[in-house]
């Protein structure tokens, strides 16, 4: 079987492109080349059979990830299937089973069935908990095992760090907060206790067997993201950015798609530089963004934190965010948390897409502020990213009168928009 990586520079255009292409108001050509040149990717692993097909990439609109999962003492089955459901109402357009724990496999594989939204895990996660929970015996096979599994269940894309080396432990350790990577933590602590390179480094050229057979999407995991401003940008971070460029190059030469998880924790004044470094460093690979965070003092704010750092991100060329919820640094995510940390994101990266000058998407704002100067509610609800929001808003601060022609905010009296009705009716009456 030939990747859609493969078809695409086989000059195929498969039926998979062109929904992902008519999706994206681009010709399936365009979104072809993209693929083939590997600066777009389409996830889409065969046995997910309900997924649809979606382009990453810098030519595109921004997409939207959220991270769900159970937790070592929270959450269930059950819970996990209820936030699937807010993730897909709320508009995310990838999903990530972070499960850890109990039923994890279970979990994942009711995920593959109901989920229309590519799913993304991190394998290290299971193969660790194979191992109960001991360092001691995870083993390189157990992890190429893990990944093996995934991809046979149907899972789009995994988070793979096999670009932290041993050589990036020391440089590491001189950090504010260390590896705050929950995978890349569990790697660096196998290298160090077995004195070895990282498994996912020395079978690489096996795991990426695996992904051409089932056509799973590589995420090549930032390990020592900062986890703080203080560590951003260090050397430690660009060390192994430097690693994930070269396993770029090994994932196309094997036909396998691929994108480039980032930071992070970093000061506003370095996302440009970042994303600049990433699309040179990586050849143009997609750029899949936790944020990034831009103030390390949000906490039960995060997911706003997070979504100013988005829309400079992926103005500057990140093609992926990856959603923070206020919940971020505290706790797992509740319902409303995933929610609400969907909703900010999908406002960042429609505002970085209105200024990248995609015409389609700004005809969405467009055609808000003719539904505001019609004072046409429903219409104004429809169009909201998080139109149910708005609607109880508008509702709950109505006042006792039948008209809808004015909100509360500035009442009949002195609407704004009232005023420049009458205004523009008596213009006509001179003209």
């Amino acid at each position: 079987m030939k990747t859609q990586f493969e078809e695409a520079r086989a000059g195929v255009i498969t039926d998979a492109v062109r929904a992902a292409a008519e999706a994206e108001h681009v010709d399936p050509e365009t979104a072809a080349r993209d693929i083939a040149e590997g600066v777009a990717v389409l996830t889409l692993n065969p046995a997910h059979t309900k997924c649809r097909p979606t382009i990453v990439g810098r030519r595109y609109s921004t997409k939207v990830n959220a991270n769900i999962g159970r937790s070592t003492g929270s959450s269930d089955l059950c819970g996990e299937m209820e936030k699937l459901r807010c993730v897909i109402e709320a508009g995310a357009d990838f999903v990530m089973d972070l499960s850890v724990g109990e039923g994890i496999d279970a979990i994942r594989e009711e995920m593959i069935a109901r989920s229309p939204l590519p799913l993304g895990t991190v394998p290290i996660y299971e193969a660790f908990w194979r191992a109960q929970g001991d360092i001691s015996k995870l083993t390189a096979e157990g992890l190429v095992e893990a990944i093996a599994h995934q991809a046979e269940q149907g899972v789009d894309f995994m988070t793979i760090h096999a670009g932290l080396l041993r050589s990036h432990l020391e440089i590491s350790a001189k950090r504010k907060m260390g590896i705050v990577s929950r995978g890349g933590s569990l790697i660096a602590e196998w290298m160090a206790k077995n004195n070895c390179e990282n498994p996912f480094y020395s079978r690489w050229d096996d795991i990426l067997q695996i992904c051409h057979e089932h056509d799973v999407t590589v995420s090549l995991g930032d390990g020592l993201r900062p986890g703080c401003l203080a560590d951003a940008s260090d050397e430690a971070q660009f060390a192994e950015l430097d690693e994930l460029g070269k396993l770029v190059l090994r994932c196309r030469e094997a036909g396998v798609q691929v994108m480039v998880e980032g930071p992070g924790h970093v000061p506003y004044d370095q996302i440009q530089m970042n994303i600049e470094r990433q699309i040179e460093r990586c050849h143009g690979a997609p750029f899949y963004v936790l944020g990034p965070v831009v103030t390390d003092v949000a906490a039960g704010y995060d997911h706003i934190a997070s979504a100013i750092g988005g829309t400079a991100a992926a103005f500057h060329g990140a093609a992926l965010l990856c959603y923070v919820t206020p919940a971020e640094h505290l706790g797992l995510p509740t319902l409303e948390d995933v929610r609400e940390g969907i909703v900010a994101h999908r406002i960042a990266a429609h505002a970085a897409d209105v200024a990248k000058g995609l015409e389609w998407v700004r005809q969405r704002d467009n055609d808000m502020s003719d539904a505001r100067a019609q004072f046409d509610w429903d219409r104004q609800f429809s169009l909201a990213l998080d139109g149910e929001k708005a609607r109880e808003k508008y509702e709950s601060m109505k006042d006792d009168s039948s008209d809808d022609d004015y909100c509360s905010m500035c009442g009949k009296e002195f609407c704004a928009i009232r005023t420049t009705q009458r205004l523009k009716d008596e213009l006509a009456k001179q003209s």
